[in-house]
């Protein structure tokens, strides 16, 4: 299958990839321009992006928004013609703030989940920036497009169906990612593309639906394409490149890791997340850590009763500690074997849909 390009309103992609953001400080704009560059969606981590500023711990929205500034010019720096991205948690606190400045910045897109993100088209009314929300079920997207739709007379411009073999934090209970009845994302594909197809035909316009979560190759590509998917969403495969913005450390450890390394976490808040199994984990398992500075990033997490800081954890793996750090992955973070760089990942990708 010969891949088409992937249309958002005036935005078209040469390919219909889309790097998923990976957070804390993952995916910046090393590898988002690169991605871009290469004629997918680069995608830049909006989460506590400004880790690396000297007073992130005493000034932790300034310095966020500094440098959320600051990598968005980095990456239109490499990829001048590309496009550009940015994934903001609905959780966050902050969240308005510091999507403003991405809109402010000229961000091409805004893809944005762990929440209904019921602000998002005030937030870029004015402005050319496209918005995306992250669901997992058909009724999630249904409640989305009739909300903005009824608010703000609009609909999103893409949709993102996230499946439960996704990393980070999932749309889904515990139960649900354990069950051997659960839901695939081909379900929830097919679900979703229904209820936005009512909106399109309302609004008379396209609107596109990506399939993400533990898609890895070429061959996964078509699979979802074939079942209306407009593209394909893909956050792990990135992070085994020279571009990838994490320290050395985080890359080897996907590289030494297997797959029954690969576990479900329960997150600060509440929501279940998938990482490798390191030191962290294991000495969760025999009593919380606690918190003895709070960095006010997400809204429902209370430094009080919670059982680790999910900040540090996720700063101190992009950073190269990896024993105490958290490593987020989808279910196929174990298939990274070395390190390439993006062009090579992409080339492999293209050759393996256009054999399939």
């Amino acid at each position: 299958m010969k891949l088409p390009p992937l249309q958002i309103g005036d935005l078209i992609a040469k390919l219909p990839i889309i790097q998923g953001a990976m957070g804390v400080g993952v995916s910046l704009s090393g590898l988002a321009g690169a991605v871009a560059n290469e004629g997918g969606i680069g995608v830049i981590s909006g989460v506590q992006i400004g880790f690396q500023e000297p007073d992130f711990e005493t000034n932790t929205l300034e310095a966020n928004i500094r440098a959320l500034r600051k990598e968005i010019r980095k990456a239109r720096e490499i990829s001048p013609k590309g496009i550009i991205g940015i994934n903001f948690l609905v959780a966050m606190n902050n969240y308005e703030k510091i999507a403003k400045a991405a809109v402010e910045e000229g961000i091409d897109i805004i893809i944005s989940g762990a929440g209904l993100p019921t602000l998002l088209p005030s937030i870029v009314e004015g402005f050319k920036t496209k918005i995306a929300p992250i669901v997992s079920s058909g009724k999630a997207a249904a409640v989305i497009c009739k909300m903005w739709d009824k608010r703000h007379g609009r609909v999103p411009d893409l949709v993102v169906v996230e499946g439960p073999d996704a990393g980070g934090h999932l749309g889904y209970s515990t139960e649900e990612l354990l069950s051997s009845e659960r839901h695939e994302l081909s379900e929830i594909l097919v679900e979703v593309i229904k209820e936005v197809k009512v909106y399109e035909e309302k609004y008379g316009k396209s609107i596109p639906v990506v399939a993400a979560g533990g898609i890895y190759t070429g061959k996964d590509i078509v699979k979802y394409m074939k079942l209306g998917a407009a593209g394909v969403q893909m956050a792990t495969r990135f992070i085994g490149t020279e571009e990838c913005d994490a320290d050395i450390k985080y890359k080897e450890a996907f590289i030494s890791a297997s797959a029954e390394d690969i576990q479900i976490v329960k997150s600060p808040v509440g929501m279940p997340g998938r990482a490798i199994r390191n030191k962290l984990i294991v000495d969760l398992e025999k009593g919380p850590i606690k918190v003895t500075k709070c960095f006010n990033c997400l809204k429902p997490c209370n430094p009080a009763e919670t059982p680790y800081c999910i900040s540090k954890a996720l700063i101190q793996a992009v950073e190269g500690k990896v024993d105490e750090g958290l490593i987020f992955t989808g279910t196929n973070g174990y298939r990274i074997h070395k390190i390439v760089t993006v062009k090579e990942i992409i080339n492999e990708l293209v050759t393996e849909a256009e054999a399939n």
